[in-house]
């Protein structure tokens, strides 16, 4: 394992998923499994996978205004697809993403 992945915790399920500094938020998501997560552009300008970061450091991106206002932005919303966790971080989904997330698994 590589001493400088971080912890990411979804407060929206209570999983926690590690994601290397090379790693958006979003593809470690998309590592957790889920059907139906909405993936889009992957470039920040389709505004599917937005999320509020609750703590921890990123590194974001350029992410499209018309997707991610300033105020969403300075209210810790990003676009997961845009963002590098520079350490541990605690987020939650929000917008079209949320109902995926939140689905629960019913496969064991």
């Amino acid at each position: 394992m590589n001493n400088n992945n971080h912890d990411i915790f979804i407060t929206d399920t209570g999983e926690t998923y590690s994601a290397s500094p090379e790693d958006t938020l979003l593809k470690g998501m998309e590592r957790l499994g889920r059907k139906g997560i909405p993936v889009g552009c992957r470039g920040g300008g389709c505004g599917v996978c937005k999320v509020r970061i609750l703590s921890g450091q990123v590194r974001k991106g350029r992410m499209s205004r018309d997707k991610l206002s300033e105020e969403e932005e300075a209210a810790g919303c990003v676009l997961a697809c845009r963002v590098w966790a520079e350490s541990d971080v605690t987020l939650a989904v929000i917008g079209q993403m949320g109902k995926a997330v939140r689905r629960k698994n019913v496969a064991s």
